[in-house]
C-alpha cells in the first residue's frame, strides 16, 4: 500500500472532518454555556482546514 501525498492529504481531510463533527457535537449537546460556543468555533475551524487540505490534494 503506497502512501503518496494525495493519499495522506485524503486521510488528513477525513480525520479533520470527523474531529470537527465531534467537536461541534460536543459543543451543541454536552455544553450549553460559553464553552459550547468555543467547541463549535474550533469544529468549524477544523472544517476550514480540511477544506484547504482537500484543495491542496491535486497540487502538491
Amino acid at each position: 500500500m503506497g502512501m503518496n501525498k494525495n493519499t495522506i492529504l485524503g486521510y488528513a481531510t477525513l480525520l479533520m472532518i470527523i474531529m470537527g463533527l465531534i467537536l461541534i457535537g460536543m459543543g451543541l449537546f454536552k455544553y450549553d454555556d460559553v464553552a459550547g460556543w468555543g467547541f463549535v468555533t474550533i469544529g468549524i475551524g477544523f472544517f476550514s482546514i480540511a477544506w484547504v487540505f482537500n484543495a491542496l490534494k491535486g497540487r502538491v
